[in-house]
């Protein structure tokens, strides 16, 4: 149901049935590396391009998620999901292997929530029974599409981000147990005229706060009703320019537990070559179905609200001049039973 503006209510409140998040080697030396299913210890995953090992860390990724949830693959009946490659090709080839009926879609960075969203509306209208909604980054791909190609060297700025190699999903079902999707909130382009694709966290901080916002007009909730709200991922620029904006606004995060994935999955004392911290597809969907779902499931976290951003660059636009449109996409989880 739509509450306010931009926000779905879901009444039935979807449970996630089965998660899972696999990782690089980089992210396995991060500080969240125990709460991962699997940590591959090369770049390559035993394929011969880094577009087939991006699509293998999805196709894992998924596979598990679908083990974990107890049903098998024939039982699925959507799969959403979408990546950073030119046309999705990471998770549209990667739809070949599930088999199920598929809604591919680009969200970039915020794919992770966008896909959750739809699978989280699928389910509660009774469109669906099991639906798997998922995404993918590789550290090799996005860098050598949309800047330069790691085998070129080149010097970043400190406001770089470095990309996730990694891939997260989720079968959302309308029985079973497991944390429960209660709202998503789906954000607007925000341009604030940033074309600098090494200064992503700039750009995307406005859409952020702007879904934020809200979520909080819609909801009728304040920050303080979440025990965590996450963005992802605007790493260590982005966020604080965030909160500068939402107490520009009047919303304030000071009582609230008010973190960023990009800096969470990384070291950056340890690992200095991540700069800013973490970005791509991969970032908030393994933080989130890795990390924080198994949170809830301990029962440290009752409520938590994911805002994952994503900027809308490609190729194309960056050649042309264009500067970055952004966006984000929230999504409200809670403890089974609250």
């Amino acid at each position: 149901m739509l509450i306010g503006s931009q926000t779905w209510e879901f009444s039935s409140k979807p449970a996630i049935i089965g998660s899972s998040a696999v990782v690089g080697p980089d992210e396995g030396k991060g500080p969240l590396a125990a709460d991962f299913d699997y940590v591959f210890d090369n770049l390559e995953l035993g394929e011969t391009t880094w577009e087939k090992a991006e699509r293998k860390l999805l196709e894992h990724a998924g596979s598990i998620a679908i083990m974990q949830a107890g049903i098998s693959k024939e039982q699925l009946q959507y799969f959403v999901g979408g990546d950073l490659m030119n046309q999705i090709i990471s998770a549209s080839f990667a739809a070949r292997t599930f088999g199920a009926p598929y809604l591919g879609v680009f969200g970039a960075c915020s794919t992770s929530m966008e896909s959750l969203a739809l699978a989280s509306l699928m389910v509660d209208s009774g469109n669906a029974g099991y639906v798997l909604a998922g995404t993918a980054s590789h550290n090799c791909t996005v860098e050598k599409q949309f800047r330069y190609p790691t085998e070129y060297g080149s010097q970043k700025p400190p406001t770089a981000q470095y990309t996730v190699t990694g891939s997260g999903c989720a079968v959302v079902s309308a029985k079973g147990s497991g944390p429960r999707v209660t709202h998503a909130t789906i954000g607007k382009i925000q341009d604030l005229g940033i074309s600098d694709p090494f200064n992503m966290g700039a750009a995307m901080a406005p859409a952020a706060a702007d879904t934020i916002v809200a979520h909080f007009r819609d909801t009728g909730k304040t920050p303080q009703d979440y025990d965590l709200i996450v963005t992802g991922d605007l790493a260590a620029v982005g966020l604080p320019i965030v909160k500068d904006i939402l107490k520009q606004d009047g919303t304030f995060m000071d009582q609230t537990d008010f973190q960023d994935c990009g800096l969470m999955i990384y070291d950056r004392g340890k690992q200095p070559y991540v700069f800013a911290g973490g970005s791509g597809c991969g970032c908030s969907a393994v933080v989130t179905y890795g990390h924080i779902l198994k949170r809830i499931q301990k029962g440290d976290l009752n409520r938590v609200l994911i805002v994952a951003t994503g900027a809308l660059l490609s190729p194309l636009s960056y050649q042309q001049g264009e500067s970055i449109p952004c966006i984000a996409h929230a999504v409200a989880i809670e403890k089974e039973g609250l």
